[in-house]
């Protein structure tokens, strides 16, 4: 049976790099380093919480 929360949360790391990059390219880089640090979080929770062994 899918996970279907785990593979939301992974979607959502997908958009939060994609966002972090877009702040990067237009010089918001405080922006961007929230949000590869949120979608870090995003993995871990992830990873230790969604995915059974």
């Amino acid at each position: 049976m899918p996970n279907y929360l785990a593979t939301a949360a992974a979607l959502f790391v997908v958009v939060l790099f994609a966002v972090a990059v877009l702040a990067m390219t237009v010089g918001n880089y405080a922006a961007a380093g929230v949000l590869f640090f949120s979608a870090s979080i995003v993995i871990y929770f992830r990873e230790k919480r969604l995915v059974g062994e």
